[in-house]
């Protein structure tokens, strides 16, 4: 059966570029096909084409997963993560269990985690006041933040069309299971089970005690959309990309994404191991 397997080095990290020409060497010995993903510094605007990608492999840490994560999108084409970065909360090893992982990943061995993912799309209006949107996939979360001047940002909450209520924050935070140990974590979300389907919506620094952390049904909409009557920059952000630079945002609105990411790790225990491991300090008994 023919495989092609897709390598997404960080090619900032040297260590990362030879762990990605090591395993292509030994794959193309075993007569699977190899295809190496761009340094997007160099090419920002230059697509991976997907076509044909049994598995992808990405080597850094978190930031380069997301970015394998991205290149998938909702294709559900397995990703398995080597760690060669600072967390790797979503790695699967490090260097050191390269050819075993993906030995083991080729075969079918690994755990195969159903990741949820986001569809979002934004609205926006140009200099001239003209309507403008834009989608983006995430897995981790959509924010919404102040920008540069620090200026408070009032925006109202809804889900599937119900009024939640009108913030005075310094954003707001949709994200994942996934990415509810990210930026939702800080500003004091829950952590939790990446087998949630469902969506975590929590504010940042609110101006009331009264605002809270709430989930979300996995059929529910999150709209959040931001009032007019207060003259402040609001930016969005999807995995901490910016949304429509430049231009001025209006809405947007978040759902789970038409297909999930598949993340291939050692166990189902793997995420308990790394919450364990990153928030607890525990390494092992």
């Amino acid at each position: 059966m023919h495989v092609k397997v897709l390598l997404v080095p960080n090619y900032s990290r040297l260590e990362a570029v030879e762990g990605a020409s090591t395993l292509a060497d030994w794959l193309e010995g075993e007569g699977i096909e190899v295809q190496w993903a761009h340094d997007k510094k160099l090419f920002p605007d230059r697509q991976v084409d997907i076509e044909g990608v049994g598995l992808v492999v990405s080597f850094g840490g978190d930031g380069t997963l997301l970015r394998a994560a991205k290149i998938v999108g909702y294709s559900e084409i397995p990703v398995v993560g080597i760690s060669y970065g600072h967390l790797g909360f979503l790695t699967s090893g490090g260097p050191e269990d390269l050819m075993q992982i993906v030995s083991s990943a080729l075969a079918g061995e690994m755990h195969a985690s159903h990741r949820a993912t986001l569809d979002i799309e934004v609205e926006f209006e140009d200099g001239e006041g003209s309507p403008h949107v834009e989608r983006r996939f995430a897995l981790n979360d959509l924010s919404l933040t102040h920008g540069a001047k620090g200026d408070m940002t009032v925006f109202d909450v809804s889900v599937s069309g119900h009024h939640v209520d009108r913030l005075r924050a310094d954003g707001f935070v949709v994200s994942t299971a996934t990415g509810s140990t990210g930026y939702a974590l800080s500003a004091g979300g829950p952590i939790v089970s990446p087998d949630y389907c469902g969506m975590v919506c929590v504010p940042v620094a609110p101006h009331t005690i009264q605002a809270r952390a709430f989930l979300t049904s996995p059929s529910d909409v999150v709209e959040i959309a931001i009032n007019p009557e207060r003259k402040s920059e609001r930016l969005f952000f999807a995995d901490g990309q910016i949304i429509g630079e430049g231009l001025t945002a209006t809405r947007a609105t978040v759902r789970r994404g038409p297909g999930d990411l598949i993340l291939l790790d050692k166990s189902a225990q793997s995420f308990y191991e790394s919450v364990s491991r990153v928030f607890y300090g525990r390494v092992g008994e």
